[in-house]
């Protein structure tokens, strides 16, 4: 008897031949096709269900579901903006002012904790005793306090210890320049003349020259084995060429010196206190936390790499920069992706202290206003779902660039 006759509906298994939709059931491809399918449909119809079953109840509140308000007048005037806007402008406009001040936050927020997080993870590690303590004591006070209180203490701490605008004292004016107050950081205000686009593109021709050069540089040491001084050339190109460009052509960019007013300070640019006491909050939090992300990634290479690099002559500063690290970061950058979502998501907690941010604006007073319960939240909701998925996307991308490469 062949193996194909003792197959399940085969010729010799007494079974009748499958053929038709039964035959295409009992193939297993097929089979898992169709359940996805199913599968698809019942949520798509759940779904369906649950928006139609909201839509009919807010026609017996006497309200419609139209995303039509965001073209009415928001009425409601923002502290913090990055764009133009004024009460008169669209609940739409507030929404996209939201947005920005999410994403400022956002942005200021990772680049600082990575900095800070990765500088306390090693120093966990540090073989001095004090430095060692200190920072553990930091992290362990910082991470089991809810981020909200470390919100709401930096908050108080920026109102209620610095001092008003019509009584500075000389340790918060700097030079008559810039000026820290319970208002926020007053500092000059950069205005762009007729050429400074030039210096814009040579900045960013910089970054681009200065990312050619390192991969040629890697080229050349893979090679050769030689090494090239990566750090001071893109320096000198991200910095060097943006300066030249500056000097060129004519140094066009103003300059606008804020002045102690009677009350307040006139002119220049001001960060907000509430930017202030949140990005530090969210900062020194998601440091804590990326610190013994990093302290694990380290630990997590073999001893046996220290000891082989140490043996080479090299010191431990450049084991670490050269040979650990860079192991690490395949440990390392998996949890980091989800502190940068969690850092990103407790932004939201601004409306605690007045900063408005997507959720103040268009899920705050923009829904009370409009009565848009459902619209508003569906808005927030996919934003913030939209923000997730950049990191998650970027960070993956990154994941992959640093992997193992199987040969």
């Amino acid at each position: 008897m062949t193996t194909t006759e003792l197959q399940p509906g085969g010729p010799g298994d007494g079974s009748p031949e499958r053929s038709g939709i039964v035959g295409l059931w009992y193939d297993k491809k097929t089979r898992s096709i169709i359940m996805q399918g199913i599968t698809l449909a019942l949520l798509v119809g759940f779904f369906w269900y649950v928006g139609s079953n909201a839509v009919d109840n807010l026609k017996l509140l006497g309200k419609t579901f139209s995303f039509s308000f965001l073209n009415e007048p928001a009425g409601y005037d923002i502290n913090q903006t990055l764009i133009p806007y004024n009460s008169q402008s669209t609940h739409l406009i507030a929404g996209l002012v939201g947005v920005l001040n999410t994403l400022l936050i956002a942005v200021c927020g990772i680049f600082a904790a990575t900095i800070i997080g990765f500088i306390m993870g090693v120093l966990r590690l540090s073989p001095n005793w004090l430095i060692n303590r200190t920072v553990y004591c930091i992290v362990e006070f910082i991470r089991n306090v809810p981020v909200l209180l470390h919100i709401l203490l930096i908050h108080g701490i920026v109102v209620h210890s610095l001092p008003h605008p019509k009584n500075i004292p000389d340790w918060a004016n700097l030079n008559d320049v810039a000026f820290l107050t319970n208002r926020g950081f007053t500092m000059p205000m950069p205005i762009p003349e007729g050429a400074f686009p030039v210096v814009i593109v040579s900045f960013i021709v910089g970054i681009v020259g200065a990312i050619f050069y390192k991969r040629a540089a890697k080229k050349k040491q893979d090679d050769t084995g030689k090494s090239s001084p990566v750090f001071l050339v893109a320096l000198g190109l991200i910095l060097g060429l943006p300066i030249i460009a500056y000097v060129v052509t004519g140094f066009p960019l103003d300059w606008e010196i804020p002045a102690a007013g009677k009350f307040r300070i006139e002119g220049g640019l001001t960060i907000r206190p509430e930017f202030l006491a949140l990005w530090l909050a969210l900062t020194i939090y998601t440091s804590c936390f990326i610190a013994e992300i990093v302290r694990a990634g380290i630990l997590a290479v073999k001893h046996g790499q220290w000891e082989a690099s140490y043996a080479l002559g090299a010191s431990r500063g450049l084991t670490l920069k050269t040979i650990i690290i860079p192991q690490a970061l395949r440990v390392i950058v998996p949890p980091l992706t989800s502190q940068y979502l969690n850092l990103t998501k407790n932004s939201s907690l601004a409306i605690a202290i007045g900063y408005m941010d997507i959720v103040a604006t268009i899920g705050g007073i923009s829904l009370m206003q409009t009565g848009k319960e459902m619209e508003t939240m569906i808005i927030v909701l996919l934003l913030y779902l939209c923000f997730s998925l950049i990191i998650s996307a970027v960070m993956n991308y990154f994941n992959r660039r640093i992997a193992l490469v199987e040969r």
